[in-house]
């Protein structure tokens, strides 16, 4: 199977204008249960990114290769700008009214629990499926226009940077996991399992207590739920193949190529340097 290598390229210093006031409340095509879904999802970012730092940095005194420790190196640069944009968006919900604290707070403890009590194997094992996901998130979300048509261009910019980036880094996790780690087949699927389980249960509960906070009646968010079920379900259709392929014993990440528009996004990135201008272009040449 060939081979699919992006270069690791940190960037620092993104400006998405996510302070704005005329970003829309429900920016996702004005609809409420659309937007809280990629609100509720990216908010387990920032202590996630920390979480797979540190599952990474525990293994950096063994690494030996001179390119893995590079890779390292970079791979903690990126995650740790997602985080910080991350952590300005979550003020951005704070000042809808959302009661980000409760969330954060509870991922915080969750992440801090699994550092202190699982071993680092199994924690770089669900670092390297949490990154699959975030791989596979540039893929779904950005390989077709109808899944972001309608969007806020600032903040489908944050996530379409996002996506780039956890394309380009893909592998790092899973090269630590193996080559260092030494995880078998049992506990990288157990991982997997683990990580999909917690996944889609997050992302099915936690918008409807983000409605909550905005107000609407349970009933309404029932509404909601049933309305945008099909559009969630298409996404989990469209992401269970990628997923799949991560429970071959032979799999590694780069045998998946990057999102046939990541070139677009990367090209106008490096022509204006305006991740705004990026995401539209990848947009632009999205199915």
């Amino acid at each position: 199977m060939s081979s699919h290598k992006e270069t690791i390229v940190v960037r620092k210093d993104l400006n998405f204008g996510l302070t704005s006031e005329d970003i829309p409340t429900y920016w996702q095509d004005g609809d409420p249960y659309k937007t809280r879904v990629f609100d509720a999802i990216q908010a387990t970012f920032p202590d996630g990114e920390r979480f797979f730092i540190s599952s990474v940095r525990a293994f950096k005194d063994k690494i030996q290769d001179s390119v893995l420790r590079q890779e390292v190196r970079d791979f903690t640069m990126q995650e740790g700008q997602h985080g910080i944009v991350h952590a300005n968006y979550n003020k951005r919900l704070k000042r809808q009214g959302i009661p980000i604290e409760k969330f954060t707070s509870r991922i915080k403890r969750v992440m801090d629990k699994r550092l202190q009590d699982n071993s680092p194997e199994y924690n770089i094992a669900l670092t390297s499926a949490f990154e699959h996901y975030t791989a596979m998130m540039a893929e779904l979300f950005f390989a077709h226009k109808s899944s972001t048509e309608g969007a806020d261009d600032r903040i489908r910019a944050m996530f379409a940077w996002h996506a780039i980036e956890e394309m380009e880094h893909r592998a790092v996790a899973f090269d630590v996991m193996k080559r260092v780690a030494r995880v078998g087949y049992f506990r990288r699927a157990l991982a997997m399992t683990h990580v999909t389980v917690g996944f889609s249960l997050y992302s099915l509960i936690a918008p409807f207590f983000m409605l909550r906070a905005d107000d609407f009646s349970r009933r309404q968010c029932l509404a909601m739920f049933v309305k945008g079920l099909p559009w969630q379900l298409d996404i989990y259709a469209r992401l269970l193949p990628m997923l799949l392929t991560y429970f071959r014993p032979g799999f590694h990440p780069e045998d998946m190529p990057a999102v046939h528009n990541y070139e677009a996004w990367l090209s106008k990135y490096e022509e204006s340097h305006d991740p705004i201008a990026a995401a539209k272009a990848m947009h632009e040449a999205a199915y």
